[in-house]
């Protein structure tokens, strides 16, 4: 039989543990790797961005733009979450000309908080990516 003083002991170590552990809070989506890649130069027009979060995002409220240098908005306007990996969405893109396009997002974080961010990247010409390489 356990001794009520034993048990006593035992309870207050538990909650005295208890409350010593670290509390889970829910976090913010942040965008932890993006394609391409921010702030990068391609010698070629990306196909598709692609954004991925620390985190599973929400599939209501999300949006994805890209937005060229004269404020004008350049992709086809379809963004999409992928099936297998919900921290991931995408938007497919035409063929782009040399210039700086910035990429806008917003999704809805697991916390229900809404998160927007831009990043940009550059295209550049093919003869200025030969005098990059050479």
């Amino acid at each position: 039989m356990i001794h009520h003083q034993t048990f006593s002991t035992v309870l207050m170590l538990i909650v005295l543990i208890t409350l010593c552990l670290p509390l889970t809070a829910s976090a913010h989506a942040i965008l932890v790797e993006s394609e391409p890649k921010a702030e990068s130069s391609l010698d070629r027009s990306p196909s598709q961005i692609s954004i991925w979060f620390n985190e599973n995002v929400a599939s209501e409220f999300k949006a994805l733009a890209v937005i060229n240098s004269a404020g004008k908005r350049v992709d086809h306007n379809d963004v999409k979450q992928a099936t297998l990996d919900r921290s991931h969405i995408y938007a497919t893109m035409p063929k782009l000309p040399p210039d700086t396009y910035t990429v806008r997002y917003r999704v809805m974080s697991a916390d229900t908080h809404i998160v927007t961010g831009r990043f940009s990247f550059t295209v550049i010409s093919p003869d200025k990516a030969e005098l990059r390489a050479n």
